[in-house]
């Protein structure tokens, strides 16, 4: 081990005095603005406190508008449920069974995954699943839901979302982060970002892995980038918790530090971080400062959160019996209500799975098994507590599935590949219209014939129900005003609003 150079001291305070360029600009640019701002204002900077204050909100925060929720809950169903088989009911389609495609595909100008691009036919593969009119909107659903089935007079369902990606990665990247480029906040974090926290005491931003059940499940792998930070400040990023073992790892003081002892060493820490601050003005020291302050706290919170003994039989019927198994969906269904309850801005389930490019019977059957009571239990126990009408529940995948098996097709078998062109989600509560069904598609779910929502419109009726507004909502960096909605126009689905 290298001794400490004599003159370390003197490095280290040598290194916390050095000024970038960018740092000088934005430190002196902030100075003359001010002085140049107060100049041209005079007397009118002189408010009384509680107008300034106001003003203040207004110039730093100008995105915030009315909310009508204030948290959501994203189901994140990686891999893309096949609409054809859940929601967008297309009966005739049983007379054209194994009706070849290929033709109708080469004038659609379709473009083909590399898992059937070699196929010699695609034949046309109608669901097998039996499907029933609910509710008062007489929506279609099918067999594989029927507790969801049940509620769909809580529930709004878009039939004509589309993307741009045809893969996995890039279209749940478009889906959770607004972008298929890497590096990008992700929806959670500008949520995080723009409405700051509920709990001091529990970060913004909570992320949970729930575990399918099937063995023979296609599961996708997933990233950090889809609950990152990107950009923004690391202090709004999701935190995941975990399914088994303690929910954060180290989060618990090692043996022989008491609580005490570890409250003044974050305080040292702290006093050495602010005088780095106040030399170098880099804005990650405040935000492990922060996260040090966020873990402190979690030590108390974060167990409290975890004990669900206190649940009631009544809620267990209502989730099912596998909400008493860490890390199953019902599980985690019951903790998102948890966090949510207990001031979590923003809760993300990832459940993966759902890429069904074979055996779509067998496979779609034990994935909505998974989830289908969980999701009727969530929702019925915010509505029992008070607490859907200002709670937002997103449920779906990234994309769709195409009308044409991939692989073999018998009358009991076939597999679907990826479909951008259209799909469908739901969402229920925080301020979207209960009983609804908006948008169609065409005869063979392949194409929307009416009301159309991109990923970005979606994306901005989130913000509009969240209290933002989406075209003023932006974060700059590398010279550009970055928004969760891009460039590219887009626009708050008002036909879904309550």
């Amino acid at each position: 081990m290298h001794p400490l150079p004599p003159d370390w001291q003197q490095t280290f305070n040598d290194y916390n005095a050095a000024l970038t360029r960018r740092q000088f600009f934005r430190d002196s640019g902030t100075g003359l603005g001010v002085a140049a701002l107060a100049s041209l204002l005079g007397p009118r900077v002189r408010a009384e406190s509680a107008g300034a204050a106001t003003l203040q909100t207004a110039m730093t925060e100008p995105w915030k508008i009315a909310p009508k929720a204030k948290r959501a809950i994203y189901i994140s169903l990686i891999g893309a449920p096949s609409q054809l088989d859940l929601f967008d009911y297309k009966p005739e389609l049983k007379n054209r069974f194994r009706e070849d495609l290929k033709s109708y595909l080469g004038g659609q100008g379709e473009r083909l995954t590399g898992m059937t691009s070699g196929q010699a036919a695609f034949p046309l593969a109608p669901s097998i699943f039996k499907f029933a009119r609910h509710g008062q909107s007489g929506m279609w659903i099918s067999e594989l839901l029927p507790n969801i089935a049940k509620m769909s007079d809580d529930l709004c369902f878009i039939r004509s979302m589309k993307t741009d990606a045809i893969n996995h990665e890039p279209a749940n990247q478009l889906v959770y982060t607004g972008s298929m480029q890497n590096g990008k906040a992700s929806m959670g974090s500008w949520l995080a970002y723009g409405l700051g926290t509920l709990n001091a005491d529990l970060p913004s931003f909570v992320v949970l892995h729930a575990k399918h059940t099937s063995p023979f499940s296609n599961v996708q792998a997933i990233s950090s980038r889809l609950w990152g930070s990107g950009f923004l400040p690391g202090k709004h990023a999701g935190v995941s918790l975990r399914a088994q073992g303690d929910p954060v790892l180290y989060l618990n003081d090692a043996p022989g530090i008491p609580r005490e002892l570890r409250r003044q060493m974050l305080d040292g820490l702290g006093e050495l971080n602010r005088r780095s601050y106040a030399q170098i003005g880099d804005p990650e020291i405040q935000t492990r400062t922060q996260q040090y302050e966020m873990a402190f706290r979690m030590q108390t919170s974060v167990p409290e959160l975890a004990d669900m003994s206190g649940e009631s039989e009544a809620t267990y019927e209502l989730y099912g019996e596998e909400a008493r198994t860490r890390g199953s969906f019902a599980s985690s269904a019951l903790m998102a209500r948890r966090l949510v309850e207990r001031g979590v801005r923003f809760v993300q389930i990832f459940h993966r799975g759902w890429d069904q490019h074979g055996s779509l019977p067998r496979d779609l059957a034990a994935q909505c098994k998974d989830v289908d009571r969980a999701c009727y239990g969530l929702v019925q126990d915010l509505k029992q507590r008070g607490m859907l009408d200002d709670t937002l529940i997103i449920w779906g995948g990234e994309f769709g599935r195409t009308v044409y098996s991939q692989g073999t097709l018998t009358e009991t078998n076939y597999g679907r590949d990826h479909h951008p062109r259209c799909f469908t989600i739901w969402m229920a509560g925080g301020g979207v219209k209960p009983g609804t069904v908006y948008g169609e598609t065409d005869e063979m779910s392949y194409n929307i014939v009416k009301d159309p929502v991109h990923i970005r419109d979606l994306h901005a009726t989130i913000l509009r129900l969240m209290g933002i507004d989406h075209e003023r909502f932006a974060f700059k960096f590398q010279g550009l005003d970055q928004r969760l909605t891009g460039v590219v126009a887009a626009s708050v689905v008002k036909g879904i609003l309550a």
